[in-house]
């Protein structure tokens, strides 16, 4: 009887577990998954270039606030020009503000009726067609800040500010 069931027992294949296997991907699995999501995040290869990064960025935002803080604005009265012809009845309604340095608030304030002045001139100029344009504001903006800064000088007048443009 023990022969028979010794002789049973070779004769039945065993079966082999398949927990190392089932074991083995998960294991790989949830290695590779977290090696993925540390070098994404900077974990691993990545913390310096990233505080460099950042100390760049930070040096970037001082030197912007800084600017910032010595500059001003000057308020140009809001102006009204009437466009073509009269039978045509077409009104242009303009507003903006001057960037000047701190120092030269003063001096653009005093001299603000010659830069209306200018203003008024070249916008009273401009072709209907020549605003109607998309592309029209950018160049409007350039040239209307060149000439301000003929008459202020350009140190004094670092960029003009379109605050209100409506054609009606």
């Amino acid at each position: 009887m023990a022969d028979q069931e010794e002789e049973l027992e070779n004769e039945a294949p065993k079966k082999a577990s398949k927990l190392p296997l089932i074991l083995g991907l998960v294991v790989a699995l949830v290695g590779g998954g977290g090696s993925f999501f540390a070098i994404y995040s900077g974990m691993l290869f990545g913390s310096e270039q990233a505080s460099e990064e950042q100390a760049e960025s930070d040096a970037a935002k001082d030197e912007m606030a800084e600017k910032m803080a010595q500059v001003a604005y000057v308020e140009i009265e809001p102006m009204t020009i009437s466009l073509g012809r009269a039978a045509d009845n077409r009104h242009l309604r303009f507003r903006a503000s001057l960037e000047v340095p701190v120092t030269s608030t003063k001096v653009v304030e005093a001299i603000q009726p010659r830069v209306i002045d200018v203003l008024n001139s070249y916008l009273r100029a401009v072709e209907l067609s020549d605003l109607e344009d998309p592309s029209a504001l950018v160049r409007l903006r350039s040239q209307m800040l060149r000439r301000v800064q003929v008459v202020a000088g350009s140190e004094n007048v670092n960029d003009l500010l379109v605050m209100e443009f409506v054609m009606n």
